[in-house]
């Protein structure tokens, strides 16, 4: 059962357009009433990231950036793990750091980027990925959320759950945790904005779900994938 989203019969009898304020810079965002299929398009979103900027000085010297999932996705084949919250328990003790082990092994497997998302803003997760000793990346652009986020697994602040939302992967913990309206955990080859591959725990989503299934969105089944596709 997801926790947001309607049907709509004039596109896709899963996808619903919910408006947003004309000041910001996503004016429709599309949501899913069930978790997006392999061979589908990911949603277009932009994300607020925040990328270090030498010239503001101080101990803050970051600037606000928008950044596409065309930034991200288009023409690359990309590793995407999503999880509930940064500073869980299972997120930053199992599932990033396993990404980020076996960074090198998916990169050697045809994986040109490996992004893990929350739906938390861009400051938390630097924070977390610094608590998690993620070497940050203070020079090169190369990647459009650096400089400034990290070398390795890149982490995607999805901190108004739109592309959660257009994944549909939208899941209220209220009752239960009161983390309130968070991602499901999952992971996903995406291939030139394409799901190539797609691992959802549990199968479904469930909201207020006790149990926080982590079996199939691992870092070492996501690898056996990526090698059996070699």
């Amino acid at each position: 059962v997801m926790g947001c989203g309607t049907s709509s019969e004039a596109s896709d009898a899963r996808l619903a357009e919910t408006k947003i304020p004309s000041d910001m810079p996503n004016k429709t965002s599309v949501h899913l009433d069930k978790p997006i299929t392999e061979s589908a398009t990911i949603p277009s979103v932009t994300f607020k990231a925040r990328i270090r900027d030498a010239s503001i000085g101080g101990e803050n010297p970051f600037a606000w950036k928008d950044v596409t999932t065309a930034n991200l996705f288009r023409g690359k084949r990309c590793v995407l793990f999503s999880l509930p919250g940064a500073f869980t328990p299972t997120c930053s003790s199992t599932h990033l750091p396993g990404y980020e082990k076996h960074y090198e092994d998916m990169k050697a497997c045809g994986i040109d980027e490996i992004y893990c998302l929350s739906v938390n803003d861009a400051f938390v997760m630097r924070q977390w990925g610094l608590k998690l000793g993620l070497v940050e990346e203070t020079v090169d652009a190369s990647n459009p959320l650096n400089p400034g986020n990290f070398k390795k697994v890149k982490l995607i602040p999805d901190g108004a759950c739109l592309f959660t939302r257009g994944m549909g992967m939208s899941c209220t913990w209220d009752s239960e945790r009161g983390f309130g309206e968070r991602s499901w955990r999952y992971s996903a080859v995406i291939n030139n904005e394409k799901v190539e591959k797609l691992f959802l725990e549990g199968g479904a989503i469930t909201n207020n779900s006790g149990p926080d299934p982590f079996e199939v969105s691992d870092a070492d089944t996501m690898l056996t994938y990526l090698r059996s596709k070699k």
